[in-house]
């Protein structure tokens, strides 16, 4: 099967699930789903001074998947993990701070959850996968086609920026007030499912809004040397916009794009609620 046409395949089976969730019920629907697959192992690596948490389903050539800010592996890919884990072996991974996944003394960045994930890769003696991002998960994954090509099949970026004029007008003023009230509550309780501690929830939520806070743009010569194929993903009413999907899809020597008309829900139905608190 010709390669770009699998991680297309990928992106629309996302896309098409991502773009049904019905966000009052998203908790409900996760759980359900997630129940019809069983992990063929779960663990913890040492990983760059954190313990990081994994989990491996089905068999088949290797997919990452890699959560957006604030969630888990439940929360972003609850729905459409068992059906990925039908064709791949799949590794879902979360990612500093986050879910099971331990935390340090230190700020998050891409760059940082892009050493960590290639780091984990290497403890389980990957030598090449594709990977699979959303939202801050796409730009992580970007960060580790640019600083660990050698393990790099092929990516999808769903949802992914890497300059601050990608994202929606009043993006990074939003930012600057949020607080961990106006978190969606899904996300909370699915990460207090996992480690009930308000303490290290809302050091989660902190840290997660301090790196977009301080996010600087990276150069367009950082996607211009990513040599795998990769497909970029947007919905045209996204937080990241349309036009700059657009314009990383060229920059990317292998680029390939899908916009989903009429799409207010790939990054925007995890956080349309808590940007509409802010207004």
């Amino acid at each position: 099967m010709n390669s770009n046409y699998c991680i297309l395949q990928i992106g629309i089976v996302f896309t098409a699930i991502f773009s049904c969730i019905n966000f009052s019920s998203y908790g409900q629907q996760n759980k359900n789903t997630m129940n019809n697959t069983t992990a063929t192992q779960t663990g913890y690596a040492p990983v760059n001074g954190i313990k990081m948490y994994y989990e491996i389903h089905g068999e088949g050539k290797t997919l990452v998947l890699i959560h957006g800010g604030g969630s888990t592996i439940e929360t972003t890919f609850g729905r459409i993990l068992p059906l990925f884990a039908q064709h791949y072996k799949v590794i879902a991974v979360e990612l500093q701070a986050h879910g099971h996944t331990s935390d340090r003394n230190a700020p998050e960045s891409f760059e940082q959850d892009a050493d960590d994930v290639a780091e984990l890769l290497r403890q389980l003696h990957i030598n090449k996968a594709c990977i699979f991002g959303f939202s801050n998960g796409g730009s992580t994954t970007m960060q580790i086609a640019i600083r660990h090509p050698e393990i790099v099949e092929k990516i999808v970026v769903a949802s992914g920026a890497y300059q601050r004029e990608g994202f929606i007008n009043g993006f990074f003023e939003m930012m600057q007030h949020a607080d961990l009230e106006n978190m969606p509550q899904p996300l909370k309780d699915a990460y207090l499912k996992i480690n009930n501690d308000t303490a290290a929830l809302r050091n989660m939520h902190d840290k997660d809004a301090a790196r977009m806070r301080a996010f600087k743009d990276w150069k367009d010569s950082d996607l211009q040397s990513i040599k795998a194929p990769v497909l970029v993903m947007s919905g045209d009413k996204d937080v990241v916009l349309p036009e700059h999907a657009l314009k990383m899809s060229r920059l990317i020597p292998n680029g390939e794009l899908i916009i989903l008309p009429g799409v207010t829900t790939i990054a925007c139905s995890v956080h349309q609620q808590y940007f509409l608190s802010f207004k």
